[in-house]
């Protein structure tokens, strides 16, 4: 694997502290304003989540996202910093939030570096499923409509998750993630972490095949920061380019190149004090399927988000809106 050049580097310890486990505090964090409910519950194995109902939410069926903190995290500061809920209360859609059992990782970083993780049935991407099994089990959830986006270690299990339950979520949102089985091992994690991962293309195909008969395409939305020291930037594009390649084998069987990561749209702008480039790619019929936003400046944070969580950066587009405006312009489709 080639090294970038001239790229800045982030030291080896905050990179083994975000995998593994030499915990240090997130910063603090307040209530999140919104109107609606937001109750705890047990899980299975000493892991938890939170679910956040709207005030709106009157019985009907409604949409259900799935919020994947970052290392350090949890889903109080998560939705702080995000304000996803504030946004449930708008659009009337319901939240959960998995939390890491920091048993597991003491951290609570999502374990998406070990293979054990990186499959339909088992391990953690087995377990965020069955929360989501039991949200549609205590609400009316409309079953297309069922999105999962993540920060950083989140960002990562949820292209996980999209690549292994393709039949339960119907997009994925990756904020300062990597793609698909980036990491076998710690080892591995830090390089990908620091200067990419292996080759997307191979990557894609493996995701494919880890759609199985649930093979479907997938929108994906990709956000990250030119100045991100902790997942390096090149993360992001081959973010895009392996769900690409993913979707140009569930698009018709073939590596075609019917989806492929030359934007057929590139649109420039600026937003609370930061530029930012949106590549927008089509699929096979000509419609768009995923997007990437490379954000000038910002670091390894929630783009627009919060200062109220932590890894949340006021300035810059409002990743938060843009995911689910991307996610409800895909419904029906």
């Amino acid at each position: 694997m080639q090294v970038p050049r001239n790229r800045k580097r982030v030291p080896w310890i905050l990179v083994l502290t975000l995998i593994t486990g030499v915990a240090f505090a997130a910063a603090g964090y307040k209530p999140v304003s919104a109107a609606g409910s937001f109750t705890r519950h047990p899980y299975e194995d000493g892991f938890q989540f939170k679910v956040y109902v709207p005030e709106g939410y009157a019985g009907e069926p409604v949409p259900l996202m799935v919020m994947l903190h970052g290392c350090t995290q949890n889903a109080d500061d998560f939705a702080a910093g995000t304000q996803m809920n504030r946004l449930a209360d708008e659009e009337n859609f319901i939240v959960l939030y998995p939390e890491m059992n920091p048993a597991a990782n003491i951290n609570r970083c999502w374990n998406w570096f070990s293979d054990a993780h990186q499959h339909r049935g088992s391990g953690e991407p087995a377990i965020i499923k069955g929360m989501v099994d039991w949200v549609k089990s205590h609400y009316r959830i409309d079953g297309n409509r069922v999105y999962v986006a993540g920060l950083s270690a989140g960002g990562a299990m949820s292209v996980i998750l999209g690549a292994a339950y393709p039949d339960v979520f119907r997009g994925v949102g990756v904020h300062s993630g990597l793609e698909y089985d980036a990491a076998n091992s710690l080892l591995e994690a830090t390089l990908a972490m620091l200067y990419g991962g292996p080759d997307p293309a191979t990557k894609g195909h493996l995701a494919y095949r880890e759609m199985g008969d649930h093979k479907r395409l997938m929108p994906v939305l990709v956000f990250h920061g030119t100045a991100d020291y902790t997942v390096a930037p090149v993360n992001g594009d081959q973010t895009l380019a392996q769900w690409a390649q993913t979707n140009d084998y569930a698009d018709d069987g073939s590596d075609n190149g019917s989806v492929d990561d030359n934007a057929d749209q590139t649109i420039t702008g600026s937003a609370n004090g930061r530029s930012y480039t949106r590549y927008v790619y089509h699929d096979g019929r000509g419609s768009p399927l995923m997007e990437k936003w490379i954000v000038n400046g910002l670091g390894h944070a929630w783009s627009g988000g919060s200062s109220s969580g932590s890894y949340a950066d006021p300035r810059g587009p409002e990743a938060s809106r843009i995911l689910w405006n991307f996610f409800a312009s895909r419904e029906g489709s």
